[in-house]
């Protein structure tokens, strides 16, 4: 049953990406570079915006307002958390992408601070020189393996996107994460799937109190509100997948991705 799905995502991705895979960098730079791609559902995309942004003045803003009032050490605590979490994703990409020694740095990682950092609410490993953490998704090493973006998507609650990052998401759902293994796909005595869901909607409403002012700006200053986080989401995509270290001036820091849906 899992070989068929895989076939099927497989094949999907190839029809809407319409790329054929074996890449270098200066491809990958090519095909992920925002004007090129192609925003092909503007019209749906602009309704399920005004959506998320109906959704974000209902929910997401009045709780992160809230929340990044919270004491500093409790804000980080929760991030390192989130963070540490993120690692059962990032390594075994690390591992497509043929990053062996990251992939090693990071299980030290994510070991260290689960036991010495109290479920990683610490960031311990830091401390200790294991430095460099980059997050990785399925979306980007697809991309690394030369799929091409396809067209621009906006998902609802989850935001920006593009078909190549969506369809690849699906491996989050098919083994690819090992906390939604232990907590929704199959509950241990320890965890359940209210930990997993909880744990995402804390990542929404952390991402958004990290943001808070860039998004207020970005808003008020925007004359295309949509055409300003679509640019800017496609720029930071790019780099994430280059793994260059420019940064997005409108951002207060560069983790600005669809809210854990990779």
């Amino acid at each position: 049953m899992f070989k068929k799905i895989a076939a099927i995502l497989i094949t999907t991705l190839t029809l809407i990406s319409n790329v054929s895979a074996g890449s270098d960098g200066e491809l990958l730079l090519k095909k992920n570079n925002p004007t090129e791609i192609k925003d092909c559902f503007e019209n749906l995309n602009r309704a399920t915006f005004a959506f998320n942004q109906t959704l974000d003045g209902v929910i997401f803003r009045p709780v992160a307002s809230v929340y990044r009032k919270l004491p500093s050490p409790i804000k980080n605590g929760v991030s390192n958390s989130l963070d540490n979490l993120s690692n059962l994703v990032t390594i075994p990409n690390n591992l497509l992408q043929g990053e062996i020694g990251l992939a090693g740095l990071n299980t030290g990682r994510f070991l260290v601070n689960s036991t010495l950092g109290v479920l990683g609410l610490i960031d311990v490993a830091t401390y200790l020189g294991m430095e460099g953490y980059e997050k990785e998704d399925y979306g980007q090493s697809l991309a690394t393996l030369g799929f091409g973006p396809g067209c621009y998507i906006v998902l609802p609650v989850l935001g920006p996107s593009t078909a190549r990052d969506t369809v690849a998401s699906a491996a989050n759902f098919l083994g690819g994460d090992a906390w939604y293994n232990v907590t929704v796909r199959n509950e241990t005595q320890y965890f359940s799937d209210i930990d997993y869901y909880s744990s995402k909607i804390t990542g929404g409403v952390d991402f958004r109190a990290k943001n808070y002012d860039s998004i207020e700006n970005l808003e008020k200053n925007s004359l295309d509100f949509y055409a300003s986080v679509k640019s800017l989401y496609l720029q930071d995509r790019q780099q994430k997948i280059l793994n260059t270290k420019k940064i997005i001036d409108t951002q207060d820091d560069s983790d600005w991705e669809e809210i854990e849906s990779q």
